[in-house]
């Protein structure tokens, strides 16, 4: 009996000591938070989630094929947060998808550039030349506005304009568009084309070769990239703390060394504020 006695205590001892132990276990892995990007490249993220590591906060990088997919899933509560878009890219998906998702901080700007193999210098450009511009509503009126600021053509007063609201063309040059992932590959066909920074990057584009760069003014906040969620989340005190972890210079030197100019920190640009 007595042997019995002691089997039983032994049993619940060891039960118990599993069950701190499972407990401990849980209470030190922390929040989870799901974060989705587009791709499967985000150095400054990665070094965010270090950051939040000691304060109990695990992000967990979910990536997308492409710029539709984030927002899909945070509107559906699959991730809880998103870092891929800009302001007018956010703005226009709600008013499409009759979505709320809202900006809790910026990250980073990164400058559209009119790239060429034909020509160096855009003074070159002459009529005829064909430039081609990304097909999406937010990087067509960004590269439009590119091509204006550039002095080779004017825009009508729209938002976010398109190829319609070119009223001036004084150059001649054709101006046509495809798909953001293409412009790059378009070189070799066209005379110049307006490339987003990301594609660039992956191209091997080098910034510094640029016929034109976009230029970081009070104008280019509309495309400064920014940490999203849904607007329930928005005073949520986990998301604060990443943003808060974002807004280090320990990760602004990680971005002006990573990318050498493809992409700046938003956050330290004092036009941006």
């Amino acid at each position: 009996m007595k042997r019995r006695i002691k089997g039983i205590l032994l049993l619940f001892v060891t039960t118990l000591s599993l069950f701190i132990l499972a407990g401990c276990g849980n209470s030190s892995s922390g929040k989870t938070v799901k974060v989705g990007i587009s791709g499967a490249n985000n150095p400054e993220l990665e070094k965010v989630a270090q950051i939040v590591k000691k304060e109990g906060i695990n992000i967990k990088i979910v990536e997308f094929s492409d710029y539709n997919q984030p927002n899909t899933a945070l509107a559906a509560g699959e991730i809880d947060m998103n870092d891929f878009q800009t302001y007018t890219f956010q703005s226009d998906w709600n008013k499409k998808h009759k979505t709320n998702i809202v900006a809790l901080g910026t990250t980073v700007i990164a400058p559209m550039s009119l790239f060429s193999k034909k020509i160096t210098n855009i003074s070159q450009l002459k009529k005829g030349d064909k430039v081609v511009v990304p097909n999406d509503v937010t990087n067509e009126g960004r590269a439009l506005q590119l091509l204006e600021s550039a002095g080779l053509i004017k825009l009508n007063n729209a938002k976010i304009p398109s190829l319609r609201d070119i009223t001036e063309n004084t150059r001649g040059i054709k101006i046509s568009s495809l798909d953001a992932g293409q412009t790059a590959k378009s070189l070799d066909d066209v005379t110049a084309a307006c490339v987003n920074s990301g594609v660039a990057s992956d191209a091997k584009l080098n910034p510094k070769n640029a016929i034109y760069r976009e230029k970081i003014t009070a104008k280019s906040k509309p495309y400064v990239n920014i940490l999203s969620a849904n607007a329930k989340d928005k005073d949520n005190p986990t998301f604060k703390k990443i943003v808060k972890a974002y807004h280090t210079k320990e990760v602004a030197d990680l971005i002006n060394k990573k990318f050498s100019g493809y992409e700046t920190p938003a956050w330290t640009q004092k036009e941006l504020q």
